[in-house]
This record gives structure tokens, C-alpha cells and sequence, in this order.
């Protein structure tokens, strides 16, 4: 894209089908409160003193065709810490409820994120621009709106890594601190202290989620519950027969499958969201609200990144599939009035099941350099991910190492070789005995032979690694030494990981210490292992 192609913030295009559309809360006063019969409220932005720019995603600036030069534009950091609105900004607070660890909530909302409105590009896509931390909204209950600093770092960095990733996710565009103090109590500990503000803008297609649903729902508001439903099926799903009488499963059936690949990909990288409740679930497979998220790092299929969840781990890796299918139930429970049939909705949420095993063992063949799964590569999966839980095995640097190893060669199967070739993989060297070396040399044998007999290539087999399993994952203490430093006043170490992930699955000898495991001294700290919600 050519500068001179670029647009002036002023030339956006805004088309915000959404409140033109559906009913909105009749109340302008910015009180929170119990909202009915109404899919949104409108509310502005709260002002802030002394807004400073700290980051921007320059393949967002792509995407809305706006100037490389946006991060030198007064116009455009006051924008987007909500100082100024543009032209055709209405800005307004979504109405959703949800399920919370497994228990109906009531309503929710938007308690601190603000939408913008609906920019159209000119390649007419669409996409909503929504500022979190601005301010407090009607939904906001006993909150204040605001974030900070470093909460809205981590979903900056995170949300963008994930796109070069290739995992579905909502966007940031920018990121700046407010001038403002907020107060945080981040262990909920009753030692509440002061921290800087900040503003994220965050960008989807849309940011509709299974709770928008099941507060009309639970309202009994039928009428309005099809409104928006219909809506989000011509606005967000224009592909599908919108004449056809079954338009209702066919629209339910693609959240699932969506959704099931988005799950996929968390497994894939080692993501874990933390807090998947039925609010937090995008309608259109998109990993949205970056709260207490994790990477795993040790291979631990139990492991949660949420202090919240330290107890139950309802959201612990191993598990997130499977809640991912009972958030659909919920969804399909909300939508039951307007089929009024349960069979098709309990077929559609059995296709889930089934589309999601058979994506889910042809995403960890091609983890091992298999084009697609069979019962010899699956069972050799999950061998290795049993291996994987005898030492204590970074999961991330474990594939990297083994795509290293020349299959055809038997020379890789002494001791000094494999310490060489796994020992950065490892946590606890010392673990290291003669019992798992000999199951590492079994597994790597049976490993040899189904790659033998699946006539597998060493060029196909490492292509196919290297492009599936990333090197550069944005581990909490990276993101907790960003954090430290940005506190200073310091932005380098953000622009620096910015620029490593977007590339993830390049080797990048420059950046070799962001690949790196996580550090002992990071093994309990607070921001690099488990976080609360307030994270």
C-alpha cells in the first residue's frame, strides 16, 4: 500500500449497522444499572489529562488504510484514548449476560470497553474499533471502566502475537497511557495500590459474544433476541442462504466449528484463555478478552493461568475443549425459541465432538511432520505427550528440538546427543535418569518407524514442524519484563517483542533470548505464573 494511498483520520468511513439496527437502551444518564429489552447504551468516553502513546500495531495502521505517520498525529492518540470522537463515531456499551466458572451471572456488559463505531475499508471489510479502559459504562457495576497499564500491555502484545501466530483473535490497534492514576488490588488482598492508566483499542470484525444471546434469552425478550440474531447472521455471516428455512443451524453449526478451530489452535501453541465463560466467547471464533491468560510452558494439561480458577481449574488446558462445547450448549439453549426443536441443536453439538477430535489429531501429526492423522501417528501423539509430563519438558522449545533430529540416522540415539539436542526443553536437568532416557529412545524409535513407513521426507517432515510449531510464544515473563520496564517510562522492550512476533516461526539467531525458557526466578513471581482477573 502506497503512502499516497493512505487515509486522514477524518476519511474514515463509519456504517454502525448495529445501533441503527437493533433497540437501544431508552436511558441516556450513565448510571449503572439493570438494562431491558435493549441490545446496547449509548455513553461517551470518559476524558483523561495527559494521554502518551506507547505502541501501535503498524499492520492494523495497514488494515484501516491509515497513514504509517498515525503515531506522530495528535488527532490520532486523542481519538483513541477517548478525548475526541471522529465523525460518525457513536460510541455505545454492549448488553450481554453470561456464565461465570458455570453459574449464570445475569447481566454483564460492557463494564469497561466502549465501542467506536464500525469503520468500512476500502476493500469493504468491516471492522469495530472499541476502546477499553475509557470509562464507566451502565454495565459496569461496582467498577470504574478504566484499565491499566499493565493489563492493557499484555492484551496489546498478546492479541497481536496471536494473529502472526495464526490463531483467531480480535486485534489492537493502539496502545497509551492516560495520565491518570488508577486504584488495582491485583491479588485481591486488600492492598489496593495505584497505577498508571491506560487504553487499548481493540479491533474485530465484530465483538458480538454467546452472552448478547443469553441475556434476551433469560429477559424472555424473544422478539428482540431474533432481531439480533438475524442481524448478526446478514451482518457477520453474509455467506450463508439467508432465504433457507434451517438458516438458524446452519448459522449455529458454523459458531461451532469455529469456535472447535479456535480451540485447536490454543492446543496447538499451548494457550490457555483462563477465564472461558460464556462472556467471554466471540460469536465468531475469535479469542477475545485477554484477562489472566497463560502459555504452557511445563507440560501440564491441568495447569490454569487464573488464581480464580487455582481450586476447581475449570478452565485448565486439557479441559478447554470441552467448555468450550458447554458454552455452545448454553448458546444453544439461548437460541432453543427461536427452533424449538432440540434434535438438530443436539446433532449440530455432536458434529462439534466429532469435527473437533478429527482437527485436533490432524493438527498434532502435523506438530510431528505427519500430513494427517492415522492410528499409528495418533497413538505415537499421545505417547509423547505422556512422555512429556515424566520430566518436567518445556512443550514450545521440546517440538523445535525435535525437528532438529535426523530420523534417518541412529547417531542421535546416545546420551550426550539427546542432553544436546532437549536439555534447553528441560526444567529440571537432574530429572534426567536412565529410566526416561530409555522411553525419550523408544518413543523416538517407534517415532522412526512411522515415519518410515509413512514414507515421511526429512524435508516435508521438518517444513511441516516448523511451520506449525512456533519458536517465539509470548510467555508471562516476558510480558512481566515489559511491564517492568514500561513502568519506567521504558516502551523498547514492547517495540522489541512487537517486531519478534511477527515472525514466531522463524528462527531469528538476533532474538534467541525471547525463545528461551522461563527463568527460575520467574517460576512463582507474580505477573509470570498465575494471575487474578484484575491482571
Amino acid at each position: 500500500m502506497t503512502q499516497s494511498s493512505t487515509l486522514c483520520l477524518d476519511e474514515l468511513v463509519f456504517d454502525n449497522r448495529f445501533i441503527r439496527e437493533l433497540p437501544a437502551d431508552p436511558l441516556l444518564k450513565n448510571s449503572r444499572r439493570q438494562v431491558k429489552k435493549a441490545c446496547f447504551s449509548y455513553v461517551q468516553p470518559t476524558p483523561v489529562s495527559d494521554p502518551v502513546l506507547v505502541a501501535l500495531s503498524s499492520e492494523m495502521i495497514d488494515e484501516l488504510n491509515l497513514s504509517k505517520d498515525s503515531d506522530t498525529d495528535p488527532q490520532f492518540l486523542q481519538v483513541f484514548v477517548g478525548n475526541q470522537l471522529l465523525n460518525g463515531m457513536k460510541p455505545y456499551a454492549m448488553c450481554y449476560g453470561g456464565h461465570q466458572f458455570g453459574n449464570w451471572a445475569g447481566q454483564l456488559g460492557d463494564g469497561r470497553a466502549i465501542n467506536l463505531g464500525d469503520v468500512i475499508t476500502e476493500n469493504n471489510k468491516r471492522w469495530s474499533l472499541q476502546l477499553k479502559g475509557a470509562g464507566p459504562t451502565p454495565y459496569s457495576r461496582t467498577a470504574d471502566g478504566l484499565a491499566v497499564l499493565r493489563s492493557s500491555l499484555r492484551e496489546f502484545l498478546c492479541s497481536e502475537a496471536m494473529y502472526h501466530l495464526g490463531v483467531p483473535t480480535t486485534r489492537a490497534l493502539s496502545l497509551a497511557l492516560t495520565g491518570e492514576k488508577v486504584v488495582r488490588d491485583m491479588f485481591y488482598d486488600g492492598h489496593p495500590e495505584y497505577e498508571p492508566g491506560a487504553v487499548v483499542c481493540r479491533v474485530a470484525p465484530s465483538f458480538t459474544r454467546f452472552g448478547n444471546f443469553q441475556i434476551l434469552s433469560a429477559q424472555n425478550d424473544i422478539e428482540n433476541l431474533k432481531k439480533l440474531v438475524d442481524h448478526t447472521i446478514k451482518t457477520d455471516f453474509p455467506h450463508l442462504d439467508h432465504s433457507a428455512q434451517d438458516i438458524y443451524l446452519q448459522w449455529f453449526k458454523e459458531v461451532c466449528t469455529t469456535t472447535a478451530d479456535m480451540i485447536v489452535h490454543w492446543m496447538r501453541v499451548g494457550f490457555v484463555h483462563g477465564v472461558m465463560n460464556t462472556d467471554n466467547m466471540s460469536i465468531l471464533g475469535l479469542t477475545i478478552d485477554y484477562g489472566p491468560y497463560g502459555w504452557l510452558e511445563n507440560y501440564d494439561p491441568d495447569w490454569t493461568p487464573n488464581t480464580t480458577d487455582a481450586n476447581g481449574r475449570r478452565y485448565r488446558f486439557s479441559s478447554q475443549s470441552q467448555i468450550a462445547l458447554w458454552n455452545l450448549l448454553q448458546l444453544a439453549e439461548a437460541i432453543y425459541p427461536l427452533i424449538n426443536d432440540t434434535k438438530p441443536l443436539e446433532e449440530i453439538l455432536q458434529h462439534y465432538n466429532d469435527y473437533y477430535q478429527q482437527q485436533y489429531n490432524d493438527m498434532m501429526a502435523n506438530k510431528l511432520g505427519f500430513e494427517q492423522s492415522s492410528e499409528a501417528v495418533e497413538e505415537l501423539a499421545i505417547q509423547l505427550l505422556q512422555l512429556l509430563t515424566v520430566v518436567e519438558t518445556d512443550m514450545t522449545l521440546f517440538y523445535r528440538a525435535l525437528s532438529k533430529i535426523e530420523l534417518e540416522e541412529s547417531i542421535y540415539m546416545q546420551d550426550s546427543l539427546l542432553h544436546e539436542f532437549f536439555e534447553p526443553a528441560w526444567y529440571q536437568p537432574d530429572q534426567v535418569d536412565g529410566n526416561y532416557l530409555s522411553q525419550l529412545k523408544a518413543w523416538l524409535q517407534n517415532y522412526q518407524k512411522c515415519a518410515r513407513d509413512l514414507k515421511l521426507s526429512e524435508e516435508d517432515r521438518k517444513n511441516r514442524m516448523n511451520n506449525t510449531n512456533p519458536k517465539y510464544v509470548f510467555r508471562n515473563y516476558l510480558a512481566q519484563q515489559a511491564i517492568d520496564k514500561a513502568l519506567e517510562g521504558d516502551y523498547s522492550m514492547v517495540h522489541e517483542l512487537l517486531n519478534v512476533f511477527r515472525k514466531p516461526y522463524d528462527e531469528q539467531p538476533e532474538n534467541e533470548i525471547f525463545s528461551a525458557k522461563r527463568p527460575e526466578w520467574a517460576r512463582h513471581r507474580a505477573g509470570c505464573s498465575m494471575l487474578s482477573c484484575s491482571s
